[in-house]
């Protein structure tokens, strides 16, 4: 193993991270109605918790209002609870049929409180990929203990491994700063 290996192997790992925040912030709400808003709703289906959108189908039909269709019309009282006791703050309404999720506008203190969720989920995941790179220091350090490659190999290894840490903080960094400036236009 060389340390081309190991920047090999970091990469991928650093490329989750970011997939990872993507699909984070796509949870965050905004002033929209989007379908991925309901991604972490999880529904007691039959005494199992189920994924929202394994049992139901999601649609934004306007841009202020969500609809959700269980497939089995049992669940409607169900999945109704299920939003309500999320963090979201929506309140959903249900006519027999669907349930109806009018997505209110933001008020200015909803949105610092989104912001600030953008910027924890952002902080957390830059801690991630620093953990990433402190995985791949610590194999090039131990593979230059034990003479698999030599110092200058071992400095280009950590060199390109800060270079790759700095790129991912760097998207991770544009990604939050673009979710923040949806989140506070109005």
């Amino acid at each position: 193993m060389s340390e081309k290996d190991v920047i090999k192997e970091t990469r991928p790992r650093m490329d989750t991270v970011i997939e990872d925040f993507r699909r984070k912030l796509a949870t965050v709400r905004t002033g929209r109605a989007v379908v991925s808003l309901l991604d972490t709703v999880m529904v007691d289906y039959y005494g199992t918790m189920t994924p929202l959108n394994q049992m139901a189908s999601v649609h934004a039909p306007e841009p202020q209002m969500l609809t959700v269709q269980p497939w089995d019309q049992s669940q409607l009282g169900a999945v109704e609870k299920a939003i309500r006791t999320t963090d979201l703050g929506l309140n959903p309404s249900n006519d027999g049929k669907l349930v109806r999720i009018p997505i209110p506008p933001l008020t200015e203190e909803r949105r610092k409180q989104l912001a600030k969720q953008v910027h924890d989920i952002a902080e957390d995941h830059r801690t991630a990929v620093r953990n990433i790179r402190r995985d791949a220091n610590d194999r090039l350090k131990k593979m230059l203990k034990d003479k698999t490659i030599s110092e200058d190999a071992e400095r280009d290894g950590l060199d390109e491994i800060q270079r790759l840490t700095n790129n991912y903080i760097t998207k991770i960094d544009e990604l939050s700063k673009t979710k923040e400036q949806e989140i506070t236009s109005v």
